[in-house]
């Protein structure tokens, strides 16, 4: 990997991705995303590392989206389906993921914000969707429907104007806020949270609330039993009962 994506896994299974070019304000360059796009593949193929945190470098921009200048430079119309890699969609992954936001995060950063399951932001963080400022599109943006309320969205995409953290927070964007020194302490706060939990069970439950958003309630319940089966017959299914029982943490071993 080159340094405009750096990736460290910590000890306790949290692995952090940071996009490392605050000089362009992390814009979404060639660079940044193969270098996004190797450090998503590092942490779906590392048995060590269970929670992801994605963040940038520098205190002005988390991501300010995709580079312009590369779309003028290329004449680029419709983006490439897997010109982004985003998680859960042109990435495939499994894990837990968190984007700690720690600036703006306009256009392509909001879209990678998006895309991670939980979020994170800096009180000194704004988010907007500005492609209606420069006549591109927002595609990416449809899932957002099941985060936010509908007339919010609309005057989000139809506007272009930038949200404060604490509005982002307020409409359901963001789960948790922080000051900026802070930031870092907040999500690796929630990754350790996350990492308590038997990871058969963060699974399966990841994937239930991702089946209940994108079927009717009928077909949720009936996907959402076959998902958790193999955590119901797993060995940590066994251990959590035993341990609460027996008045100690549980040893969890994934199995």
């Amino acid at each position: 990997m080159s340094d405009a994506v750096l990736f460290d896994v910590r000890e306790d299974g949290i692995a952090i991705i940071t996009i490392n070019r605050p000089e362009q304000r992390n814009a979404l360059g060639r660079e940044v995303r193969e270098g996004l796009r190797s450090a998503w593949e590092r942490f779906e193929a590392d048995p060590k590392a269970r929670v992801a945190i994605l963040t940038g470098t520098g205190e002005k921009a988390f991501c300010a989206g995709g580079d312009l200048k590369e779309m003028v430079e290329t004449g680029m119309q419709v983006p490439p389906r897997d010109m982004f890699p985003l998680p859960y969609d042109t990435i495939e992954l499994t894990k837990p993921t968190i984007a700690a936001v720690n600036g703006v995060a306009f256009a392509g950063g909001w879209m990678i914000a998006q895309a991670c399951d939980l979020c994170v932001a800096s009180t000194a963080a704004k988010f907007a969707i500005t492609e209606v400022k420069v006549g591109r599109g927002s595609p990416w943006a449809a899932p957002l429907i099941s985060m936010i309320p509908q007339r919010i969205m609309m005057e989000i995409i139809l506007t272009g104007k930038p949200i404060t953290a604490q509005r982002a927070y307020e409409i359901g964007l963001v789960n948790r806020l922080a000051e900026p020194e802070a930031l870092m302490e907040v999500a690796l706060a929630l990754a350790q949270e996350i990492l308590e939990g038997a990871p058969l069970s963060v699974k399966a439950g990841r994937e239930t609330v991702m089946l209940a958003t994108e079927m009717g309630r009928g077909a949720a319940l009936q996907a959402a039993r076959a998902a958790h089966e193999a955590t119901y017959k797993s060995h940590d299914a066994q251990e959590g009962p035993r341990a609460f029982a027996e008045k100690r943490k549980p040893e969890w071993t994934g199995r």
